[in-house]
């Protein structure tokens, strides 16, 4: 939407920050307990095609000061929390001591911008996943990082259910890898084509599943391209909308599997750095003992759950409920999936 659009509160559907400056400058004041904000300048960030982040860049009284704003993209799903609910989360985890951006204010009132949102602090860095994984900047400081990343996922999983704040998360599964298994299946019997290697994969998962540990707060989109570096070093965590209970495996698994080391899938900590590192940064927090054999199960379950999201993507542009090529392009990345679960497979008892 431009500027000379309809104004964002008539057209939640796409929604021009720019537009509604001068309600959020209002909207902000207050929160500021009177100290005048002016928003000088918004800027769409890059990614977020689930939810939309807009940098604003204020003047506050007669200093600078940078924010990040919130709220749905047109094409949110139904799996994403809503944003009161991420606000919560992200409360939660920052209370915990996990690296993530500071939350500082929840609007409900869609008369604002048109839509709910949050504001949190701006943090430095680049979250980039193809720029992570081939800056050379970041060679001798790759070790440290991971170490960062695992420190920092260990703190996350130390917060337990029931937790206060967070009642509206769904009672964890007493048998998470199973639960994950049947959800995935349930889906794939709704498509008309069949998936042969994914079905394999489902098996394969069903016989060799590890006994469930107990059930902590999980990311479940904890990855590179969902953290932020400046100068070598983790700044934040971003992302939270489909945190909830689980094993914490499912997010060691995620982090390190193949389809999330963009350039570089040779260095099986998220294309960053080395295994090892991440392993001894996540234990030397959790006290829990982990190695590359123990993540297997959780990488194979990571494939799966990407390449449903995929089909699910597809299926929306191929529905016609929302016409994308990103979406289209996304369920061509099956083949890649399926090759990669056959791979750490074949050496299974299945």
């Amino acid at each position: 939407m431009s500027a000379s659009s309809n104004n964002p509160r008539r057209d939640s559907a796409r929604i021009d920050i720019a537009d509604a400056h001068e309600a959020l400058s209002a909207y902000l004041t207050e929160r500021m307990e009177g100290e005048c904000v002016v928003i000088e300048r918004s800027e769409r960030l890059s990614g977020g095609a689930i939810q939309e982040n807009w940098l604003l860049e204020a003047r506050v009284g007669d200093r600078r000061q940078r924010w990040v704003l919130r709220t749905d993209a047109a094409s949110a799903v139904a799996a994403s929390m809503s944003r009161e609910q991420e606000f919560a989360v992200l409360s939660a985890v920052h209370r915990a001591g996990v690296k993530v951006p500071r939350p500082l204010w929840l609007c409900l009132d869609t008369q604002v911008i048109g839509r709910c949102f949050f504001v949190m602090e701006a943090l430095a860095g680049t979250a980039s996943g193809h720029r992570l994984t081939t800056d050379r900047a970041l060679e001798e400081r790759r070790g440290a990082l991971c170490v960062q990343l695992g420190e920092n996922l260990a703190r996350l999983h130390r917060i337990r259910p029931p937790q206060p704040g967070l009642e509206f998360l769904a009672e964890p599964a007493s048998d998470p890898a199973q639960a994950s298994v049947d959800q995935y299946r349930r889906f794939l019997d709704t498509l008309q084509e069949a998936y042969p290697a994914l079905e394999w994969g489902l098996r394969w998962c069903e016989l060799n599943k590890p006994a469930p540990l107990a059930p902590r707060l999980l990311h479940r989109d904890y990855r590179t391209g969902n953290y932020l570096v400046a100068d070598g070093t983790l700044t934040g965590v971003l992302d939270w909308e489909f945190a909830g209970w689980g094993d914490p495996r499912e997010d060691l698994g995620w982090f390190s599997a193949r389809c999330w080391r963009f350039a570089r899938p040779d260095l099986e900590a998220g294309g960053i750095g080395q295994l090892e590192d991440f392993l001894a940064g996540y234990r030397s927090v959790s006290g829990q003992e982990l190695t590359a054999g123990d993540l297997l199960f959780w990488q194979v379950l990571a494939h799966l759950r990407w390449a449903v999201i995929a089909l699910q993507q597809a299926q929306r542009h191929l529905s016609g409920q929302q016409r994308s090529l990103e979406l289209a392009l996304t369920g061509r990345l099956v083949p890649e999936l399926e090759y990669e679960i056959l791979a750490l497979t074949s050496g299974g008892e299945a």
